[in-house]
């Protein structure tokens, strides 16, 4: 077993991002559903400042970003976007507070990882800061800060709560195969040194000190082995863009004490199967890597496969009620 930080059995959760504009309507479903591992919600539709990239950029220590045409820009001073997205992230912890009074359990929040906000943010010159590895340095130490205060705001509200962190890194695979687009579309930025990586997620990880981290991608090709290398305690993934060559590295994690987030449920409206269906292929990988049944519900919490910020309200309630029947499911008949 590593010396991570140990993430302790929760059936379910959600990713982060729900439909809507509501705050309390999306606490009270994120607190109402997941009893016992509920987050605090994002709510992309109110616009730039609350999609992802925005209210991450809203929560670094002196770096700010603002809105161009072409997206996030990193700028000189707090302007109106960052105001914008700070305010929002207050009504979202407000609107958390209200539905976690005297809550005690797991609790979840997100932020973007440094290498995905590397690949979106830009610099003064229009190209993303990935482009130059000092300004990724400078965003990462920005980002680590702002989320320890982040964090430290979370505890403030809600004193019992044992918090997991969750940083979103869709790009990693990109960023470590040099396919993200530079400005002009025309080229690709190099891709970046797999150590370089690594170490700085594990000093991003570490600002949660002695809290779990969970990191999620629901790209294809997750670097399962970097990111436990790199210090995270979970490791959250689309299930259904696993393939048989992941088998080696997810039997590793489970060994070596890494859970596994599996996002069963679709992230966009569709027809849901039966509970027990949507985790069949979990137990069918189980199956094929020799692992003991028994250790089913200790090393795999149920998700989406992805943010339902695509999805309709009522599919959105009904698919966080799926993975928590499909855990329960999973849970009570690991076989």
């Amino acid at each position: 077993m590593n010396d991570t930080p140990h993430l302790p059995p929760a059936l379910a959760t959600g990713i982060g991002s729900l439909p809507g504009t509501d705050a309390r309507e999306a606490a009270k479903a994120a607190t109402g559903s997941f009893e016992d591992f509920p987050h605090l919600p994002e709510l992309p539709a109110r616009g730039p400042g609350a999609d992802m990239i925005g209210r991450t950029a809203g929560l670094l220590v002196e770096l700010y970003a603002r809105v161009e045409p072409s997206g996030w820009r990193i700028g000189d001073r707090p302007g109106r976007d960052t105001r914008r997205a700070r305010s929002w992230l207050g009504e979202d912890l407000d609107a958390l507070e209200e539905f976690t009074q005297g809550y005690e359990g797991l609790l979840k929040v997100q932020a973007v990882g440094p290498w995905t906000l590397a690949a979106a943010l830009e610099l003064k010159n229009g190209e993303a800061a990935l482009s130059d590895l000092g300004a990724c340095r400078d965003l990462a130490a920005s980002l680590a800060e702002g989320l320890r205060q982040h964090l430290e705001e979370v505890r403030r509200r809600v004193p019992g709560a044992r918090l997991v962190l969750q940083l979103d890194e869709p790009s990693l695979t990109a960023v470590l195969r040099g396919q993200v687009r530079t400005a002009s579309g025309y080229r690709t930025h190099r891709a970046v040194d797999r150590q370089t990586v690594e170490a700085t997620l594990r000093d991003v990880v570490g600002v949660h000190d002695g809290g779990p981290v969970v990191v999620h991608s629901c790209a294809p090709d997750v670097p399962f082995g970097l990111l436990r290398r790199a210090g995270v305690a979970g490791i959250s993934f689309d299930f259904s863009l696993l393939t048989e060559r992941d088998d080696e590295v997810i039997g590793e994690a489970v060994e070596d004490g890494t859970r596994l987030f599996a996002g069963v449920v679709p992230g966009t409206d569709a027809p849901l199967s039966d509970p027990a269906g949507s985790v069949m292929g979990v137990r069918t990988l189980w199956r094929r890597l020799g692992l003991r049944p028994g250790l089913l519900p200790e090393a795999v919490t149920v998700t989406p496969a992805c943010g339902l910020a695509g999805a309709s309200p009522g599919y959105a309630r009904s698919a966080y009620a799926h993975c928590v029947r499909a855990a329960r499911s999973l849970a009570d008949n690991p076989e």
